[in-house]
């Protein structure tokens, strides 16, 4: 039976016993790190891209550099090899249609994971990032395995809703006959 553990945003787990790592994620981005000759696997909730002022803020791993390191030193210190590291890669869905898509956090992230990953040499097996739709994500630390589960997003279709209903008032009321009034002198 393996042991569930839930990771909310800037928190972190890895373990080498066999455990289900899940998380919900939006604009959020996870990496999910395994060790395949070793069996342990752990995964990260990253909140923003970059490194936290520590003299500021205390939950460090809300950030991405911070996240990755922590997450890495911790399945280091389970006995993982940083050489043999594998990442999957989740989240950064564009959850606010009124902010643009490249000012968005969810694209700001991934491409921090991306690039981070790239630069320490930790090989990306699998991703699923971007879109719309929030996701739950599900590590099986033994196995590397991780299991994904779209939660379909209805803010869009709700924005799409209200403007067809303002549209069609607005014709509706651009349509009626107004009242004329003719001046004389």
């Amino acid at each position: 039976m393996r042991k569930k553990v839930n990771i909310h945003i800037g928190e972190y787990h890895a373990s080498a016993n066999p455990t289900i790592i899940q998380t919900v994620l939006g604009s959020c981005v996870a990496v999910c790190l395994f060790d395949p000759r070793n069996l342990i696997g752990g995964m990260n909730h990253i909140l923003l891209p970059g490194k936290a002022d520590l003299a500021r803020f205390d939950v460090s791993a809300r950030y991405g550099v911070n996240a990755m390191e922590l997450l890495i030193n911790r399945m280091m210190n389970l006995g993982a090899d940083r050489k043999r590291l594998q990442a999957k890669v989740f989240g950064g869905a564009h959850m606010l249609a009124g902010i643009s898509r490249e000012n968005g956090v969810g694209d700001k992230i991934s491409q921090f994971v991306l690039e981070f990953l790239d630069v320490e040499n930790i090989k990306i097996v699998n991703s699923d990032l971007g879109g719309t739709d929030s996701r739950k994500i599900l590590l099986y630390t033994d196995t590397g395995d991780v299991f994904l589960k779209r939660v379909l997003s209805t803010y869009q279709s709700r924005i799409a809703t209200k403007e067809k209903l303002a549209a069609r008032l607005v014709k509706d009321i651009a349509e009626k006959p107004g009242e004329v009034t003719i001046f004389q002198e």
